[in-house]
């Protein structure tokens, strides 16, 4: 299926906010849903994730009469690192829950355990009454790592592809393709920066990482020329330089550092993504005014955009 349609169903860093000058943009916390190639692949498990599960769940009733005639949901979730506002709205997915689901979940940790064994005691075992082995979904999760190539083909779950294993053949321009690197640009475990081509259309995913004097240069070569460019921003250079509490070090850029990225990269389009959890919908259009054109636009909860 021709399509590379995105939405995105949380913007927001550090934690959900619920407050009625928080509603133009949202309160969310990061999630991104993709609908590519006949796939449905979710970028972050934030608590946006919650309500692209509601609506997943309420198609699913919707696609037939009983268990057995209904459409199963399949999904693949892809973390860029396991900070809590990227994974808290996991054990409320709904369709997890629904033992026809088939479900895909990949990242990386840096520790001596399994992405499976982290997730397990950070989001079930001390803190949710489920363990994660009591989901009902069949779900496979799956270590990632530099070397590794991501395989959609359409109709199929994702595979796994050493970079030095893959043979001709392996993938072609009817696929979606996903390739990763580790940045260190953001404490404690770093983050993966995430690249998904389809069609000769490229996006690149790259939040919770501060930039670089000058820029960074491995994150220009990996996003180089891309279609779209999500870009943390999660701090107005004000914020960043403070005198009083400066953000340097916390891992997180500035609207000033995306922009100078999307320049660099040659990226035909810029997201800001990620803001601060104290910026309100009054400082983020202040801040829109300042930063914002055609193509270097502020993410919202409900944006849509078509790389096709």
């Amino acid at each position: 299926m021709d399509e590379f349609k995105i939405k995105f169903r949380g913007v927001r860093g550090s934690y959900p906010v619920a407050h009625k000058d928080f509603l133009k943009y949202g309160g969310n916390t990061a999630c991104i849903e993709i609908h590519v190639g006949g796939h449905l692949i979710i970028l972050d498990a934030g608590t946006g994730l919650i309500s692209l599960g509601n609506e997943l769940m309420q198609k699913y009733i919707e696609s037939g009469t009983t268990i057995t005639d209904r459409t199963p949901v399949k999904c693949s979730i892809l973390l860029s690192h396991i900070h809590l506002d990227h994974i808290q709205g996991f054990p409320f997915f709904r369709p997890s829950h629904l033992a026809s689901t088939r479900m895909s979940l990949l990242g990386g940790v840096n520790y001596n355990e399994t992405l499976e064994q982290e997730l397990a005691k950070l989001l079930f075992s001390k803190s949710f009454p489920l363990d994660l082995g009591d989901i009902a979904a069949d779900l496979k999760i799956m270590d990632l790592n530099e070397t590794n190539y991501v395989i959609f083909k359409f109709g199929e779950m994702p595979k796994i592809i050493r970079v030095n294993d893959l043979k001709e053949g392996d993938y072609d321009e009817n696929d979606v393709v996903i390739t990763c690197y580790k940045s260190y640009a953001h404490p404690q475990n770093g983050v993966f920066v995430y690249r998904i081509s389809y069609k000769n259309k490229t996006l690149v995913y790259a939040t919770d990482k501060e930039s670089y004097p000058g820029g960074d240069k491995k994150l220009v070569k990996f996003a180089k020329n891309c279609d779209l460019l999500i870009h943390d921003s999660q701090y107005s250079t004000e914020d960043y330089l403070s005198i009083y509490v400066p953000k340097q070090g916390y891992g997180h850029s500035t609207f000033e550092m995306a922009l100078e990225c999307k320049q660099q990269v040659g990226a035909k389009k810029l997201v800001f993504f990620h803001y601060d959890p104290s910026y309100n919908d009054e400082k983020l259009d202040l801040l829109a005014e300042e930063y914002a054109s055609s193509d270097a636009i502020f993410s919202y909860e409900g944006l849509e955009l078509n790389l096709l």
